[in-house]
């Protein structure tokens, strides 16, 4: 599974992070992309889950 912290975002006075995970279905095997946009501090954090 790959996974990439993209880019870092600042609006106004918050940092952010854009991260983008490759997730394989279980049903037909294809692989999709789940996007997030959060503080950099959350982005292992969800990055580890599932």
């Amino acid at each position: 599974m790959a996974k990439k912290t993209v880019a870092t975002l600042q609006s106004s006075s918050k940092r952010l992070t854009k991260a983008i995970k490759m997730v394989k279905s279980p049903k037909t095997g294809a692989y999709t992309f789940v996007e997030g946009i959060m503080p950099p501090e959350y982005v292992n954090d969800w990055l580890a889950k599932k």
